[in-house]
């Protein structure tokens, strides 16, 4: 009886991990129906985290919130309530009360649509989010802060804990990009302390705050900031260093301009920057789900020269090979720039279906495909 651990990735915009997993684990199954199948839907803290802890993490609670939007419009989300778990509980780690808070559900791009408003979208229905786990006495916290639609340095998420940002006069500096530049007094005194267990926070990105590879300037035009408003949004990015204690050695550290500048208005809280892919995966316990499998498969929407950084696949290969675990790859294409040397089996999507347009057009059919494909090569 073979024993697969299914630890995949969302693909961007197509379909979800969680359902990703169902998918392939069916395709499996339709080839091999004796197999026994475990599902670790994986994410790194963007889009889809949420729905990772959900699936992998039994007892887990969606606790819906309504939130300001990026451009101050209501929004219905929810937070994840991950059960405290005892030193025997059954295979996972023990914890206490995990709060999940996901940026891309209350904050992120995607609630924009088409619209890109880069200067006046900001963090606050994230803080909110926050600041409702907060209040509902978790022992700690996990922020995912993929996908954001804002370059506001964390500063609306900052307010909603409690911070405040005036002008020279005296009155709170408008929502986003916009009011950056406007800071002239920054008082911390009201900020919320944060849980006992602390917040970590996961994110794939390294990138600073300032600078070439700064939040501003890497991640501004996908908001929709053009080029002088990049330059404005770094110089005041700046200026918001200067002003927060330590804020020049936050701006620096790797992962402070994640999230339009986010992981550094979380630093300024106390908040720990982790590897997103690792943390999750420490949460789910896929350490021990993969131990005596006989086959891990992951994978994620695009995997190229770049997924080697910090990525699921990358990841999860690494845990693989430290137990003697074979791992196979399903992307949705795989980059002719791609490292595939980790992975005894590797199948695209794109591969399968015939072109990409295909492949995302009906994404669960291909991924049965890949699962079925799979079962029927795997090495004996």
């Amino acid at each position: 009886m073979t024993r697969v651990v299914v630890a995949i990735d969302s693909f961007k915009g197509s379909i979800a991990a969680a359902a990703a997993a169902r998918e392939l684990a069916a395709g499996w199954a339709s080839a091999d129906a004796d197999a026994v199948l475990e599902l670790r839907p994986m994410a790194d803290g963007g889009e889809g985290t949420l729905d990772a802890f959900a699936a992998a993490v039994p007892g887990a609670q969606r606790m819906p919130v309504t939130v300001t939007g990026p451009t101050a419009q209501p929004v219905d989300a929810s937070w994840l309530l991950l059960p405290a778990v005892p030193e025997d509980g059954s295979g996972m780690p023990s914890r206490g009360r995990v709060g999940v808070v996901e940026l891309a559900s209350t904050s992120g791009i995607e609630l924009l649509g088409a619209e890109r408003r880069g200067l006046d979208a900001d963090t606050t229905g994230f803080g909110e989010a926050i600041a409702a786990v907060l209040d509902a006495g978790v022992d700690r916290l996990v922020l995912g802060i993929g996908s954001s639609s804002s370059t506001d340095g964390g500063v609306g998420m900052l307010r909603a804990l409690g911070a405040r940002f005036t002008d020279s006069a005296g009155r709170d500096v408008v929502p986003g990009a916009r009011g950056l530049a406007d800071i002239a007094h920054v008082d911390l005194s009201g900020l919320r302390p944060l849980p006992a267990g602390g917040v970590d926070v996961l994110s794939d990105v390294s990138n600073p705050l300032l600078g070439t590879r700064g939040a501003a300037a890497v991640f501004g035009p996908q908001k929709g900031l053009d080029t002088a408003q990049v330059a404005a949004a770094d110089a005041a990015l700046s200026r918001l260093a200067d002003l927060v204690p330590a804020g020049g050695a936050h701006a620096t550290t790797p992962g402070a301009g994640a999230a339009g500048g986010t992981g550094f208005g979380l630093l300024v809280w106390g908040a720990r920057l982790s590897p997103g892919a690792r943390e999750v995966a420490a949460l789910i316990g896929l350490a021990d789900a993969i131990t005596g499998a006989d086959l891990v498969i992951t994978g994620e929407g695009s995997f190229d020269g770049q997924s080697a950084a910090g990525k699921v696949p990358t990841f999860v290969a690494g845990l693989a090979a430290g137990a003697g675990v074979p791992v196979a790859l399903v992307a949705g294409r795989i980059a002719a720039d791609a490292d595939t040397a980790a992975f005894t089996a590797s199948v695209s999507l794109t591969d399968l279906a015939g072109s990409s347009a295909a492949s995302l057009a009906a994404p669960a059919r291909w991924l049965r495909a890949a699962g079925a494909a799979l079962a029927r090569t795997e090495p004996e």
